[in-house]
This record gives C-alpha cells, sequence and structure tokens, in this order.
C-alpha cells in the first residue's frame, strides 16, 4: 500500500481508556478531579511562592517555575481527553495532534530539567552552605530557567519535525489516550529507522542525563550526610497517567504543602485577606 501523508487530511482515534459507557461517567470524573487539584494545587504554589517576599529565594523559584511546568503538562492532555469522553469522541486532528506532542515533550523535558536544577541547588545548599548566597544569585538561577526551557524546546521542536515529516497509511488508531511520538511511529507506513534512532539519542540527552544529575546530587547530599553524622527511591496507559497526572498533582504536596515556610506563606495570605 502507498503511504498517504495525512498532513492536510483525516485526523487520529485517541482510543483511551474503555470503550464501555457504564465507565465514562466515572472516568470523566476522576481524571477531572485529579486535573482540578494539579492545577489549583500549583496555582496556589506560584502565588504564594509570588507574593510573600520571604519566599523569594532560588529553591522557591525554581519550585514555582516547576509548578508552571506541571500546570502545562497536565493541561496539554487532560482536557482534550475530558472532551472525548464527555463527547463521545476520539477523534484528534493531525494539526492537534502535532501540537500536543510538541507541547508534551516541551513540558515533559522542562520537568525533567527543572528537577535537576533543583537537585544541584540543594546540593550547593547543603554541602557548601558557605558558598550558596554567592554560587545561587539571581543571575544563575534565572540562567538555569532559561538554559531548560531552551533544551527543552529544541527537544520539543525536534520531535515535532520529525513527527511532520511521517507518512501514515489507512490505519490512524492511536492506542492512547494523547498523542505520543512512539505511538504515531509504530502508526507511519515511512521508514522509521532514522526517526527511532534520534528519539533515542534525545532520550539519553534530555532524560537519562537529567535523572543521572539528580540521582548524583542526592548521592553526593546523602554521602555528605553520612560523613557529617559519622564524625559527629499495568502498562503503557497506567504508567503515562502516573507521569501525566498523578505526578503532577502530587507536586505540590510532595514539595511544598508540608512545607514550614509554604504554611506561613499561607497564613500571612489569609491574614492580609481577612484585614481586607
Amino acid at each position: 500500500m502507498e503511504p498517504q501523508n495525512l498532513t492536510a487530511v483525516l485526523e487520529f482515534l485517541l482510543l483511551g481508556f474503555s470503550e464501555d459507557p457504564d465507565l465514562q461517567p466515572i472516568l470523566f470524573g476522576l481524571f477531572l478531579s485529579m486535573y482540578l487539584v494539579t492545577v489549583l494545587g500549583n496555582l496556589l504554589i506560584i502565588l504564594v511562592v509570588s507574593s510573600d517576599a520571604h519566599l523569594h529565594t532560588p529553591m522557591y523559584f525554581f519550585l514555582s517555575n516547576l509548578s508552571f511546568s506541571d500546570i502545562g503538562f497536565s493541561t496539554t492532555t487532560v482536557p482534550k481527553m475530558l472532551v472525548n469522553i464527555h463527547t463521545h469522541s476520539k477523534s484528534i486532528t493531525y494539526a492537534g495532534c502535532i501540537t500536543q506532542l510538541s507541547f508534551f515533550t516541551l513540558f515533559g523535558c522542562l520537568d525533567s530539567l527543572l528537577l535537576a536544577v533543583m537537585a544541584y541547588d540543594r546540593l550547593v545548599a547543603i554541602c557548601h552552605p558557605l558558598h550558596y548566597p554567592v554560587t545561587m544569585n539571581p543571575c544563575l538561577c534565572g540562567l538555569l530557567v532559561l538554559v531548560s526551557f531552551s533544551f527543552s524546546l529544541l527537544d520539543s521542536q525536534a520531535h515535532c519535525v520529525m513527527a511532520s515529516q511521517l507518512a501514515f497509511c489507512s490505519d490512524v488508531e492511536i492506542p492512547h489516550f494523547f498523542c505520543d511520538f512512539p505511538q504515531l511511529l509504530k502508526l507511519a507506513c515511512s521508514d522509521t529507522s532514522t526517526n527511532n534512532t534520534v528519539r533515542v539519542l534525545l532520550g539519553i540527552i534530555f532524560g537519562f542525563v537529567p535523572i543521572t544529575g539528580i540521582f548524583s546530587s542526592y548521592y553526593k547530599i546523602l554521602s555528605s550526610l553520612l560523613r557529617v553524622s559519622s564524625s559527629g527511591s499495568r502498562d503503557s496507559l497506567v504508567s503515562s497517567v502516573m507521569y501525566t497526572m498523578v505526578t503532577p498533582m502530587l507536586n505540590p504536596f510532595i514539595y511544598s504543602l508540608r512545607n514550614k515556610d509554604i504554611k506561613k506563606g499561607l497564613q500571612r495570605i489569609a491574614s492580609r485577606i481577612q484585614t481586607h
């Protein structure tokens, strides 16, 4: 069969989780609740950090950027899924699919890089406390976020260009709830060996490297703490739910809502509201 390029025609079908009509209201309510918790929780972090001068520190600066990234990460996939469940539709346009893929890669990569930056920030704070104010100055902090965003944008555009050059046949069903690049490669009729090679290289650069940096930083932190003490961490659909919805939803609680500084910031905001 001759490859048919779908750049100007047709659309993809996102098969999602289940076609059982009885499960649709349950899935809609579950994922809507998770999405609202994600957005509201992360927006709360951004509000508290930006409005409280006591929290204008490198750690909370990175945390607010991570919260913004988490909002974007979930917003890229969940609203479209909720619309499809509500309208009993599975379709997504070609342009919508490529756009979703682009932003999904952007915010996913940005999340990884920001977590690596935050690990480095904690490394400097714990292992080199006397040099921390000089090392983690506002200029460096802004530069680290800018570099993280620039590399994430580069990764996103690379995936976008590769996806836009694929040719597809009659099968347009994606067994997922969003447009995932590996799934698009499986649907392609054209040769994808080069795309797979580039995808692996990008995964190593923008995935493995940040993870290595995170583990390396925390290993050094743990080693430093131990030295001080001695002298005186179902299938592709389930995993996708975990990293597209559960992780961004839990980040506000993991990083801040149990943090005493954030609690104090919330109390100060609440007192201001009461006085007005």
